[in-house]
C-alpha cells in the first residue's frame, strides 16, 4: 500500500509523472486482434450509440478540420478591425498610443471602410490554419497516446496535450505564414496596398518568395507557445470544472449546458495564451512591416517594454477568440454528432497498481 500523500500528488499533479514505482501486476493476455482493437481505444473512452462515427475514424479527422476552419477563420475575420489597430500600436507607438487613438486616426484616415483592411488574408490564413491546428491536434493526440498505452496516457495527459498540440501547430504556421504576411503589410503600412489582389504580386515582385515566409520562424515562437497554452489549459480547465464547479456529473448536463463550460474554459485559456506569446507577436508585426530585418534585430530594437505594446487588446481578442473558436468547434462536433469523449479518468488498472481499487 502506497502513502496517502503520494497517491494524492499522484492524482493532482497535472504536469509530471507519480514519483514512485508502480508494483508489477499480472495482466490477462489478449490475442494480437484485441490488442490491436485496446490500442485503438486508448484517447478516448466508448463511443456513444447516438455518434456518426467511430473516434479516430478518417471521417472524424476530416469533420474535425472542418469545425477547425470555421471556428479560426470566421473568428479571426469578425476581429480584423482589433487586430488593425492592435498591429498599428505595436509597430507605431507613437503615433497610435493607445486603442481608442488607434480607432480613431483609423476611422479619421481611412474612414470605417478602413477598419477592414486585411479581411481577406485573415479569413483564408486563419482558416487554413484552424484547419491544420483542430485537425492535427486529434491526429496527434490519439498517435502519441497509443504510443504511451493507457496508464501512461492519464498520468502524463498534460505532456500529451502539449506535445499533440506542438506539433499540429508547426504545420498550421506554415499554412498559415504568407496571408499573415500579406496581412500584416496591408493593415500597418498605409498606401502600400488596399487588397490582397493587389498585395502578394507587389511583394513577390520586391522580395520573392521569401516575402511570404520570412515569418514563419516568429511564427513558430508565437503560435507554438499560444497553441501549447490553448490546447493544454483548456484540456485541463475542463476538467477541473466538471470536478470543482458543476453541480453534475458531464453525463447529466445537457449539450447547452456543456458548450457553456466549453466556452468558460476557453476563455480562461485565451487569457493565459496572449500573456504568453504577445512578445513574439509584436516582433511578427514589425518584421513584416520592414524590409531586411531580422527578428533578433527587430527584438532588441523593441527593448523588453516594447514587445508588450498592445498587451491588453490582445488579451481582449485573444481571450474572446479563443472562448469563441473552442465553442463553435465544439458545436461541429455536436451538430455532425462526432464522438466527444467525457474528461479522462483513471484506468481500472491505474487504479489496481496504486491501491485504489476497491
Amino acid at each position: 500500500m502506497y502513502p496517502t500523500t503520494l497517491t494524492q500528488l499522484a492524482r493532482a499533479n497535472p504536469f509530471c509523472a507519480p514519483l514512485f514505482t508502480l508494483q508489477k501486476a499480472e495482466e490477462p493476455r489478449h490475442s494480437p486482434a484485441e490488442q490491436g482493437h485496446s490500442r485503438r481505444r486508448l484517447a478516448a473512452a466508448a463511443v456513444s450509440e447516438g455518434d456518426s462515427c467511430e473516434f479516430g475514424s478518417s471521417r472524424y479527422f476530416v469533420l474535425c478540420g472542418f469545425g477547425g476552419i470555421l471556428s479560426c477563420g470566421t473568428t479571426h475575420t469578425a476581429v480584423v478591425p482589433l487586430d488593425l489597430v492592435k498591429c498599428r500600436l505595436q509597430v507605431n507607438p507613437d503615433k497610435y498610443k493607445s486603442i481608442f487613438k488607434g480607432f480613431s486616426i483609423t476611422v479619421r484616415e481611412d474612414g470605417m471602410r478602413g477598419l477592414a483592411k486585411g479581411w481577406a488574408p485573415t479569413f483564408i490564413g486563419y482558416s487554413m490554419q484552424g484547419l491544420c491546428k483542430f485537425g492535427f491536434y486529434e491526429v496527434f493526440k490519439i498517435f502519441y497516446s497509443n504510443l504511451m498505452g493507457e496508464e501512461n496516457t492519464y498520468m502524463w495527459r498534460t505532456s500529451l496535450y502539449l506535445a499533440a498540440s506542438a506539433s499540429a501547430e508547426f504545420f498550421a504556421d506554415i499554412a498559415l505564414a504568407p496571408m499573415e504576411a500579406v496581412k500584416v503589410r496591408i493593415q500597418t503600412q498605409p498606401g502600400y496596398a488596399n487588397t490582397l489582389r493587389e498585395c502578394v504580386p507587389k511583394m513577390y515582385a520586391e522580395e520573392g518568395l521569401w516575402a511570404f515566409y520570412k515569418g514563419v520562424v516568429p511564427l513558430w515562437m508565437r503560435q507554438i507557445p499560444y497553441t501549447m497554452m490553448k490546447f493544454a489549459c483548456f484540456e485541463r480547465t475542463v476538467e477541473a470544472l466538471y470536478k470543482f464547479v458543476v453541480p453534475k456529473p458531464r453525463s447529466e448536463c445537457s449539450k447547452s449546458e456543456q458548450l457553456v463550460v466549453t466556452f468558460v474554459a476557453g476563455y480562461i485559456a485565451g487569457v493565459f495564451c496572449a500573456i504568453v506569446s504577445h512578445p513574439a507577436d509584436s516582433v511578427v508585426s514589425v518584421l513584416n512591416k520592414e524590409k531586411g530585418s531580422t527578428a533578433l534585430q527587430v527584438l532588441k530594437r523593441l527593448g523588453l517594454r516594447g514587445v508588450w505594446k498592445g498587451l491588453v487588446a490582445r488579451i481582449i481578442m485573444i481571450g474572446t477568440l479563443t472562448a469563441l473558436q473552442w465553442f463553435i468547434y465544439d458545436s461541429v462536433k455536436v451538430y455532425f454528432r462526432l464522438p466527444r469523449p467525457p474528461p479522462p479518468e483513471m484506468p481500472e488498472s491505474l487504479k489496481k497498481k496504486l491501491g485504489l481499487a476497491e
